[in-house]
């Protein structure tokens, strides 16, 4: 990815100090994504990598990831699969409880949305402390996903969720970063 590509995409990235507490700064993309040209070449950059690989669903994390995954799935010809917040799928569930910075929290995803051998993304905005997207890894590892990497638009390498998922054998695919925070 070029520098050109990178500046106008943290360029659309609007930065909010000190939410949600004191000391913390927010990197919003709900202004990327309503930059057409900004999110469209985000959603490009986010699935470049993959071009001619045959990957059976995209799995995105509530809420942000769905935007981006349904994009992502529909430019691969990939099934979508929502992973959501605890009590809000209809159907037979698979729920893990993860570690936020501030206390446990669980997700879950229906039971049939993957079937073991796919070949899965999974994508959220942003990558941090890495407990929710780690979560979702070992979700999709618990329902027999092949997880070919975990993609973000932003990743806070300091806070070392990465790392985290780098550890459990996943590549991950980040397009910018930011210090801190």
């Amino acid at each position: 990815m070029t520098s050109s590509l990178q500046k106008e995409l943290t360029a659309a990235i609007r930065n909010i100090p000190d939410y949600p507490k004191p000391g913390i700064m927010f990197r919003d993309i709900t202004t990327l994504l309503g930059n057409p040209r900004a999110f469209r070449r985000a959603i490009d950059e986010l699935v470049h990598p993959y071009a001619g690989t045959k990957i059976d669903k995209i799995a995105g994390i509530e809420a942000r990831g769905f935007i981006m995954g349904g994009a992502m799935a529909h430019q691969m010809s990939s099934g979508f699969v929502p992973i959501r917040k605890k009590g809000k799928l209809p159907h037979d569930i698979v729920r893990i409880a993860y570690s936020l910075e501030y206390g446990v929290d669980e997700m879950e995803m229906h039971r049939d949305a993957i079937t073991p051998g796919e070949k899965v993304i999974l994508v959220d905005d942003l990558i941090a402390t890495g407990g929710t997207a780690e979560g979702a890894v070992k979700l999709l590892t618990q329902m027999g996903a092949d997880i070919v990497a975990a993609c973000f638009i932003i990743d806070l390498p300091e806070l070392g969720g990465r790392k985290k998922l780098e550890a459990l054998g996943v590549n991950v695919h980040t397009l910018i970063e930011f210090a801190g925070h």
